[in-house]
């Protein structure tokens, strides 16, 4: 999803000599050394440009594994369209972290983490697809989740319209921030 304010969602992992890119898009990547490009969905509206510069940079962007030094970053499925999505988990000896800015429904397997990014796209009501397969979830339900599912530390990103205009209009969050771009997230 485009937003008409944010750039596309994306997270740079950083530790001890190794960056990983989990989705974004656009300029993301310009100009930086990366070990790996990750991304939650291969069919998304972004993977044409995302495929260009990942390989521009000898990369190949995919739904895969990757771990090093310690860090482990794992796909995990996210209910959210008609095929196949991911959100991922992050592991290191000390701490657990999600990247899930996409999903229709809550993932069961981000309990009890330290730190998740979540979708944002909906803000008091689900955004639900045509055809009925699939959507993003709200703000306001992702936030009582979270808190149901012990998340130590909740980020909204894929900030999406009505997410926006909840911003605008002043309204705060029960539980977690806006995620901000550019901003370091440490664990």
């Amino acid at each position: 999803m485009n937003s008409p304010r944010y750039s596309p969602a994306g997270l740079l992992v950083g530790w001890r000599g190794h960056r990983v890119l989990l989705d974004g898009g656009g300029d993301a990547a310009a100009g930086e050394r990366l070990d790996g490009w990750l991304v939650c969905d291969e069919r998304a509206e972004l993977m044409p440009q995302i495929r260009r510069t990942a390989r521009a940079l000898g990369l190949t962007a995919a739904v895969a594994t990757f771990g090093a030094a310690g860090v482990e970053i794992v796909p995990l499925p996210v209910s959210h369209t008609s095929h196949p999505t991911y959100g991922y988990l992050i592991r290191t000896a000390g701490a657990r972290v999600v990247w899930a800015p996409e999903f229709w429904v809550f993932p069961d397997w981000a309990a009890g983490v330290d730190l998740m990014f979540a979708d944002a796209a909906g803000w008091d009501r689900p955004i639900r697809f045509a055809g009925g397969v699939g959507g993003h979830a709200s703000v306001l339900q992702v936030a009582r989740e979270a808190c149901d599912h012990r998340v130590g530390r909740l980020v909204f990103a894929h900030i999406g319209r009505p997410s926006i205009r909840a911003i605008e209009r002043g309204e705060r969050l029960p539980f977690g921030e806006w995620g901000v771009e550019g901003r370091a997230y440490r664990v």
